[in-house]
């Protein structure tokens, strides 16, 4: 994999298209439809076990560089930002409650985000959609800010996804630098197809409840 973060060009004229909008909205309002029983079981996990609130909400880096919020179900335990500001989950994190174990494995913490897609905020596959707040570790062991990784801003040209190449292929704890690799390559190599396949596979991890240990064996 090459690790280049040379400027991205714009999108070709297909990804531009109506196509991907229209893949994004009919496959949320469908998902919207038949996992509504879901989301009642979950908000009912959620307040027994710590509470309120049910969702979590943040701000996110949007397309273009346009902030928008997120809404998601709450995996952690309230009052979690430790000393380093907001980070990244990590496996066995003592901050994820039990049931946002379980909610973390199969991907079920982003049902909410389907209405981020619907409001055209979101894609189903693009980049992920970084915190603005977050701050991410490095192999030198220091905290840094998204922003200060190369290809950073070249992977805010597209819309981010709920799923994408990166988050499928790329190990969870891998650096930001490796992930923005997978992005930008995304980003030159769009297709429907591509899509359609990473949408199956991702189906296909929160189905084995795998998400909090995929590789690039997936």
């Amino acid at each position: 994999m090459s690790r280049n973060t040379s400027p991205v060009p714009p999108l070709p004229a297909a990804a531009r298209s109506p196509l991907k909008r229209g893949f994004d909205v009919l496959l949320a309002l469908l998902m919207l439809v038949l996992s509504s029983p879901v989301w009642l079981i979950l908000a009912l996990l959620i307040l027994l076990e710590d509470g309120r609130p049910v969702f979590f909400t943040q701000e996110r880096w949007g397309q273009a560089g346009r902030r928008f919020r997120v809404l998601k179900f709450r995996t952690m335990a309230k009052d979690s930002v430790d000393r380093h500001g907001v980070r990244l989950a990590q496996e066995s994190d003592v901050r994820v409650t039990r049931i946002g174990r379980v909610l973390r494995r199969m991907g079920l913490d982003e049902l909410p985000n389907l209405i981020a897609i619907l409001r055209g905020q979101m894609s189903f596959v693009g980049p992920r959609a970084l915190a603005v707040e977050e701050v991410v570790g490095e192999i030198d062991g220091r905290y840094h800010s998204y922003e200060q990784v190369p290809g950073f801003r070249e992977r805010l040209v597209v819309r981010p996804g709920l799923t994408g190449l990166a988050t499928v292929y790329v190990p969870r704890d891998a650096s930001p630098r490796r992930k923005f690799a997978y992005d930008l390559l995304y980003i030159r190599r769009w297709s429907l197809g591509l899509d359609l396949k990473l949408v199956i596979l991702s189906f296909l991890i929160s189905f084995l409840g795998r998400w909090e240990r995929r590789s690039r064996k997936v």
